[in-house]
């Protein structure tokens, strides 16, 4: 029993920082609706700057002053970045805010790899809390002590300053519905300006307390970034008490999983976020989202279908793609493969969010079932690669079907997060079940057969199954089922009005979209020769986004620049310089700010306004005439 106290104890001390990094993404979501991708990058500067200011001044003084004074530097940063960047992108499409800040944390891994060394950083005891305290012979740290009566401190000051101030006031209505708030006259700007200040300094406190506990390395952001989602998640956005009894339930089940459930540790959390999603779409202190008042889908020029000399040009471009082994060498088909790869997984994600609305986080889930399924069948039922790369995404179907039925049910950030959700537990089974997976060890010696073997022979395949993938979803989109999914998607409530079954045409949606990811994730597994679980990883799930924000979200064609861009970029990057992330990151960035509907919709919109241009001289001509 003693044992298990303390197991309680550390529990808790875990929780202290989990709850003040989440605090801080559920106020700046809450009355932003940025999807704070950066947040675990504020959290890993704040320890690496707390661990230089530590390190630098001695004494307690030197030691506390560090602490609270890394926070309040790396606030500043955060109001830096909200005035030079966020501002300029708050009328864009929300999810172009999540691949600004994705490119702002590619940056800040690789800065501080530059500053301060790849290496893991040991930070120093904390002063006044070095010793530890005999709980029935059980030992409990000091520190862990400090940080358990910290985090309700923390907790009353912060709902005293949102209950009892003016500024508090105005944060809970902004987070309930910021147009009324703006209609009231409140200035929205240094509103958000001063809640993403709090948010970050929030951020990188937790993360500057936690050096006397672990190590500081460059990996911190990834690794807080998904704790913290599913916490916010479970609380509630914009719950501050939320947040803490989330972050003190989900590092319990951190603290007993482990014990309890060896085999099923890491899925404990991820089954609990989607079963309170499921019962509680708005999180367990949360209030249901104020209607969204703008029609994603109006936003850029109506689709149509391409001219006669458009399809000479995708035919042209096709041709010319398929004449590279004449040219390249094994180097670059094999770059090539990859790219139509990711163009199929890219245009299935896409296929989903434009033409149906629905955003996932966790696509990657399908890609990976769609590669297990093709190793499962080559390595332990030994069938043909062709019948492999027939039944193989079979497997991302299955999982789209499942995940989906329960997905549909939800809108806006709490579907991505359940399909995150999702998207987690099939990674964590795919981790632990070695006896199955290979876990970490993965699945090896998944090869092509000799018709496919060659480098350019398999390209050919990947860019054929790459034109008739991104054909076939093309033809879906125009059809009478595209045309009622995208009825579905600009009004849920119309389209029921005529008839329209809205989730079971949002259901086929995602299972057709699941099925592409997973043929995809099938070729994918020849062309490595293995299946790992990071094909199921959250990193390549937001590979996938930033292809298709990348591109352009509201246009017909935009995974697919998107794709050839942002794989050739960052392969190309890898090739050429140690900092590729920060290059990367910054022309993400740069592309945002200004391209804000993508290459595609900003290529789009300058096109569409060349004929008014010309109509509108042509008339200023005839009235000159008259």
């Amino acid at each position: 029993m003693a044992f298990y106290f303390v197991q309680f104890l550390t529990g808790l001390a875990s929780a202290a920082s989990l709850f003040l990094v989440a605090s801080g993404l559920s106020i700046i979501f809450g009355v932003t609706r940025i999807v704070n991708f950066a947040h675990g990058a504020f959290y890993m500067l704040g320890a690496y700057v707390a661990f230089t200011l530590t390190e630098r001044f001695s004494g307690a003084l030197g030691f506390w002053g560090g602490i609270v004074a890394a926070g309040l530097i790396v606030a500043a940063l955060g109001v830096l970045v909200e005035m030079v960047l966020l501002r300029r992108i708050y009328h864009s499409p929300e999810l172009f805010q999540l691949l600004a800040t994705f490119g702002l944390t590619l940056m800040v891994e690789d800065l501080v790899v530059l500053i301060w060394g790849p290496s893991d950083l040991l930070g120093r005891r904390a002063p006044g809390f070095k010793g530890a305290v005999d709980f029935f012979g059980q030992n409990v740290p000091t520190y862990d002590l400090f940080l358990i009566v910290l985090s309700p401190v923390v907790l009353g000051i912060l709902w005293l300053l949102f209950q009892r101030t003016r500024w508090g006031v105005l944060v809970r209505a902004a987070t309930q519905d910021r147009d009324m708030v703006a209609a009231l006259g409140v200035n929205q700007k240094w509103l958000f300006t001063s809640v993403f200040a709090l948010g970050v300094f929030l951020a990188a406190l937790g993360g500057a307390l936690q050096i006397p506990r672990d190590a500081v390395h460059h990996a911190l952001d990834l690794r807080i970034i998904v704790d913290v989602f599913v916490v916010v998640v479970i609380g509630g956005l914009g719950s501050i008490i939320g947040a803490f009894v989330a972050a003190v339930l989900v590092s319990e089940l951190n603290a007993f999983g482990i014990l309890i459930f060896p085999k099923i540790s890491i899925i404990l959390v991820f089954l609990v976020m989607a079963a309170v999603l499921i019962v509680r779409p708005w999180g367990l202190f949360g209030k249901p989202e104020a209607p969204a008042r703008r029609t994603p889908g109006l936003t850029v020029h109506p689709w149509r279908l391409l001219t006669t000399n458009e399809r000479l040009a995708a035919i042209a471009a096709l041709v010319a793609a398929t004449a590279l082994p004449l040219v390249g060498g094994n180097y670059a088909l094999t770059v090539g493969s990859e790219i139509a790869i990711f163009v199929i997984f890219a245009a299935s994600l896409h296929f989903l969010m434009s033409v149906g609305g629905l955003a996932s986080f966790g696509h990657a889930a399908y890609f990976g079932l769609g590669a297990y399924g093709v190793a499962f069948l080559a390595k332990m039922a030994g069938l043909p690669m062709i019948v492999c790369l027939l039944l193989g995404p079979l497997l991302g179907l299955l999982g789209a079907a499942v995940f989906g039925f329960f997905a549909v049910q939800l809108s806006g950030v709490y579907f991505a997060m359940l399909t995150l959700a999702f998207a987690q537990i099939v990674w964590s089974i795919a981790f632990q079940w070695v006896t199955v997976t290979g876990g970490d060890n993965g699945i090896l010696g998944v090869w092509p057969e000799k018709w496919a073997a060659s480098p350019s022979h398999f390209y050919w395949l990947s860019l054929g199954i790459a034109a008739f993938a991104v054909a076939a979803l093309r033809i879906v989109v125009f059809s009478p089922f595209g045309y009622a999914l995208r009825a579905t998607r600009d009004s849920l409530l119309r389209s029921e009005a005529i008839g329209i079954d809205g989730k079971r045409i949002q259901w086929t949606a995602f299972v057709i979209a699941g099925t592409v990811a997973g043929i995809a994730g099938a070729l994918f597994a020849y062309l490595k020769g293995s299946v790992f679980p990071d094909s199921l990883g959250i990193s390549l799930s937001v590979d996938a986004l930033v292809m298709v924000l990348l591109g352009g979200v509201e246009t017909v064609s935009g995974a697919v620049v998107g794709a050839i861009v942002y794989k050739a970029l960052n392969i190309w990057l890898v090739s050429q310089t140690d900092l590729s992330k920060l290059v990367l990151g910054a022309v993400i960035v740069l592309i945002v700010v200004a391209f804000p509907k993508g290459i595609v919709g900003m290529w789009e919109t300058i096109r569409h306004r060349r004929p008014q241009a010309s109509s509108a001289v042509l008339a200023s001509r005839i009235e000159t005439a008259e």
